[in-house]
Order: structure tokens, then C-alpha cells, then sequence
């Protein structure tokens, strides 16, 4: 049962990561852009191993601290960052302006450049997940595989009513995940 327990976080995990990459693939889809099927590995491929590194660097860190106390910590900073996110959507509700979605890339390394933007956001989520004790190899592969569907998806979701309403409401459903996540760990860990 313990090993449906780390599927699960890591989905989550991977879930709440992901918000964004089907935000970003909804504006390139309203622009008119696709992506290729390279270009969404080179996206999945970068993200998921900034990813995995900083799972590897909340799990180091963890085995300093020892496990039980990261594990605890990692599941606060978790649902910190959850929060964070909630409340940012809430000061942001009175503002008029949307956001502006980036370029697609130019070449490989443009794509890449999105991919490490786009992994810039995981890798503060997955210090603290690997630091909570969500398995490294598991939320690695759910990043990979939810980046593939991420794109997608999000293009699919582009110029559709059901894509505008998660464009707006993507950030506070990836806190209310993360903070779903940081408490589980603490309550579970």
C-alpha cells in the first residue's frame, strides 16, 4: 500500500507542476503555434531532469536534517508555497490586465530556454518534495509523462471555454494541490 501512496504524491506533485506547461501551450494555441513532437521532448526532457535534480537535492538534504524532521519540514514549505500561490491569485483577482503568454522558441535553443523556464518552477517544489519524502524516480517519470500530455492538452484546451476558465483558475488549483501534498506528508510522513 506504501508504493500507491508514493504514485500518488508524485502524481500530485507532478500535477501541480505542470499547471503551467498546459497554461503555456494554451496561449501558443491561441497564437496559432505548434509544437512538435521533438520540441515537446526537448520540453519534457529539460523539465523533468531540473526535476529530478532537485528531488535529489531535497532528498540529500533530508538525510542531513534526518528524515522524520525534512520530512515534516519539506511538507510545511510544500503547502507554504501552496499558499503563496493561492494568495497571489487572490491579489491578482482585481487586476484587469491578462498575463502575457512567452514566444514559442526559435530554434533548439529557444525551446530550451522555455523548458529551463518552465523548470524554474518545479525546482523550488521539488527541493522541498524530495526534503518531504516524495520518491525522486516516481515524481520524475509523472513529470515526464504529464509534460507529454501537458502540451497537448493544453493546445487542445487553446481556444475552448474549459481553457479560459483553467487559464484563470490554474495557479489557485496548483496551490490547493501542493497544499493538499504538504499536508500529507506531514500528517502521513
Amino acid at each position: 500500500m506504501e508504493w500507491l501512496s508514493m504514485l500518488a504524491a508524485a502524481a500530485l506533485f507532478a500535477a501541480a507542476c505542470n499547471f503551467d506547461t498546459v497554461i503555456l501551450a494554451m496561449g501558443w494555441a491561441v497564437r496559432g503555434v505548434r509544437t512538435s513532437f521533438f520540441h515537446t521532448l526537448v520540453i519534457a526532457g529539460l523539465t523533468t531532469l531540473i526535476t529530478w535534480l532537485s528531488l535529489l537535492l531535497g532528498r540529500g538534504a533530508a538525510v542531513r536534517m534526518g528524515t522524520g524532521f525534512a520530512g515534516a519540514l519539506g511538507g510545511l514549505v510544500l503547502a507554504g508555497i501552496g499558499l503563496w500561490f493561492v494568495l497571489d491569485w487572490l491579489r491578482g483577482l482585481g487586476t484587469s490586465h491578462p498575463a502575457e503568454t512567452p514566444a514559442a522558441g526559435v530554434g533548439l535553443a529557444g525551446w530550451i530556454a522555455l523548458a529551463a523556464a518552465l523548470a524554474v518552477n518545479n525546482a523550488g517544489v521539488g527541493v522541498a518534495a524530495g526534503a518531504a519524502g516524495v520518491g525522486t524516480g516516481w515524481a520524475a517519470l509523472a513529470n515526464f509523462l504529464l509534460t507529454l500530455a501537458a502540451l497537448p492538452l493544453g493546445r487542445a484546451l487553446g481556444d475552448r471555454v474549459a481553457g479560459k476558465l483553467l487559464g484563470q483558475y490554474a495557479l489557485p488549483l496548483s496551490g490547493l494541490l501542493l497544499v493538499g501534498l504538504g499536508v500529507w506528508q506531514v500528517v502521513g510522513g
